[in-house]
């Protein structure tokens, strides 16, 4: 027989795989900035520690030592000069205490000046684009959990949810200016460590920096409510020495001049098809489901529909352009001509459809343009 508290089987309550981490508390970060937001945390908690044990005390006190059953009688009294002067100054000088180190660190928080690399971060619905300013780097960031393992196919993994295929990529020691926007709705770039959290909003530039000392990899998420998949949408950042931050650099532009080249490359049916396999269940997967038979009455079915087994350019426009009123993205500057052009392909000649036409790389490079 399972014995219970409260109508919990103790077996619950004591199990190692059901008790959390007891981390209430802000975490330390790992820059400068979020030490002092750290410290001034802690100075202020225990300011309003010390006010609670003083107030709470006090009443205590009253309550008991002046309680009616000892004989106490309540004094009728008001406009009391000295204690209105003593209730107004001090709480005004703790309010200075509280201020006075709040104000020298928000200062510092907000001194984006003399940055040594600018970032533009714009937010998606669900994913990260990261633009390195002056530098031709220009890259999106997803999820990268598979989903059987969101599904519970699978056992998850470590960092569940909190992955992603291309992580932002910075220097340490150097200071990071961050732009920070958004696409479609209202995002926020949060990551703990760094002590930083933003707002991502369409139509607005708001800025924040870090200095990171130590090279290590920091997670983070998106911390404002943007949609159905807000919760898969993680932000990864990978610090890294200057040195081999350069050799990345120079191995990401190697990268993009080959995605360049390939559009050159001649392509038959199955390599697109092998491609936009992966290019859909990276990009499409989410809203028209591995079957291609979308979500009813949300998202619309790839499988049997007009759009897929309809002549190619309504298909290609609405891929590249995305379709306005409606959650369907457009994906000319997510995915390179490759990618589109085997996505396209493989949602025409995939789940039954067999269309037998392809799209190739130049024609939406020659389209992009």
């Amino acid at each position: 027989m399972i014995r219970t508290i409260l109508g919990f089987p103790l077996v619950l309550l004591f199990a190692s795989g059901a008790q959390a981490a007891w981390d209430v508390n802000l975490p330390r970060g790992v820059t400068e900035i979020s030490h002092e937001i750290y410290d001034l945390h802690m100075i202020i908690f225990w300011i309003c520690v010390a006010i609670g044990v003083v107030v709470f005390g006090v009443m205590l006190w009253s309550v008991i030592y002046h309680r009616k059953s000892r004989g106490a009688k309540a004094h009728n009294f008001h406009e009391n000069v000295v204690v209105e002067i003593i209730w107004t100054i001090i709480p005004f000088f703790i309010l200075i205490a509280m201020a006075v180190p709040a104000t020298a660190t928000l200062i510092k928080m907000y001194d984006n000046s003399e940055s040594e690399l600018d970032i533009q971060i714009t937010g998606y619905q669900w994913k990260w684009r990261y633009q390195y300013l002056g530098e031709e780097i220009d890259f999106f960031s997803s999820l990268s959990t598979p989903r059987e393992q969101i599904n519970n196919a699978e056992e998850k993994g470590q960092h569940y949810l909190l992955e992603v295929d291309n992580p932002l990529v910075i220097p340490a020691g150097k200071k990071v200016r961050f732009l920070l926007t958004a696409n479609d709705v209202i995002h926020s770039w949060w990551v703990p460590d760094l002590a930083v959290k933003k707002d991502a909003i369409p139509g607005f530039i708001n800025e924040a920096w870090t200095i990171v000392e130590k090279p290590g990899i920091y997670r983070g998420q998106c911390a404002e409510l943007c949609g159905k998949d807000h919760g898969f949408m993680p932000v990864v950042v990978e610090v890294k020495p200057q040195a081999e931050f350069d050799a990345w650099l120079a191995e990401v532009k190697q990268a993009d001049k080959a995605k360049s080249d390939a559009v050159l490359k001649t392509w038959n049916l199955a390599d697109l098809m092998e491609t936009g396999e992966r290019v859909y269940a990276k990009a499409c997967l989410a809203c028209h489901q591995a079957n291609g038979e979308g979500i009813p009455g949300a998202f619309p079915a790839l499988k049997n529909s007009p759009i897929a087994l309809g002549e190619p350019e309504p298909h290609i426009d609405i891929v590249l352009n995305g379709k306005a009123g409606t959650a369907m993205q457009a994906y000319r500057e997510q995915l390179s001509a490759v990618e589109l052009a085997a996505v396209i392909t493989y949602e025409r000649n995939a789940w039954g459809n067999k269309v037998g036409d392809i799209v190739t790389p130049a024609q939406i490079a020659e389209l992009k343009k």
